[in-house]
């Protein structure tokens, strides 16, 4: 069979006289194409579906790594978090309670006495609740040398109780006594308590 009577074969009007070879021929060639079609387009599929599931792979493999990191450390946070607490509950106790109030006024009133200054104005304002605590402003005006008020603010500083001092301004006595030494100082100095659960 030359060429050209394979060629006649194989046009649409004559394919169903042609020899078994062609049809067979043509039928695999059909096969082998449908397949490999049906098998690209699905792979295609395929592909992004594993891709999808590679990158969610990888997130969770980071997931699994901090949270094994996490785990890894969890006594080492514990043992920090009692450590934070401790240091929480020792400040905590540095705040007085409100039958206490009184009597960290009066160290603070005699600290200032106790350094030599002048105690111009002594005013405790009214109290700020500030979340688990409350402030406790003082408004203080003292006079004295540079040495007493600097004794002063170390003995502030070495009460048992926080006392902190702010808006401090200092300034010469007054116009006569410029270089002699003698200083004016005002300031407000706050001290802390705790407040109980009902009062938060």
């Amino acid at each position: 069979m030359n060429w050209d009577d394979i060629q006649h074969h194989l046009e649409p009007d004559n394919i169903g006289t042609a020899p078994t070879a062609i049809k067979l021929g043509v039928f695999i060639t059909l096969f082998v194409i449908i397949i490999a079609a049906g098998i690209y387009f699905d792979t295609q599929n395929q592909l992004k579906v594993l891709e999808k599931h590679e990158k969610k792979e990888v997130e969770l493999k980071g997931e699994f790594k901090i949270k094994a990191d996490q785990a890894a450390k969890l006594e080492l946070y514990k043992e920090q978090l009692a450590e934070m607490e401790a240091s929480f509950g020792a400040l905590l106790r540095q705040l007085p309670e409100t039958t206490e109030v009184e009597s960290l006024l009066i160290d603070v009133s005699q600290t200032g006495l106790a350094s030599g200054l002048e105690v111009k104005k002594f005013k405790p304002s009214a109290e700020e609740k500030k979340g688990f605590y409350a402030e406790l402003p003082i408004a203080l005006e003292v006079s004295g040398s540079y040495h007493q008020l600097a004794t002063f603010i170390s003995g502030i500083a070495a009460l048992p109780r926080i006392v902190t001092i702010n808006d401090m301004k200092l300034e010469p006595f007054d116009k006569e006594d410029l270089g002699k030494g003698k200083l004016r100082m005002s300031a407000i100095a706050k001290t802390y308590r705790y407040l109980q659960e009902d009062e938060q």
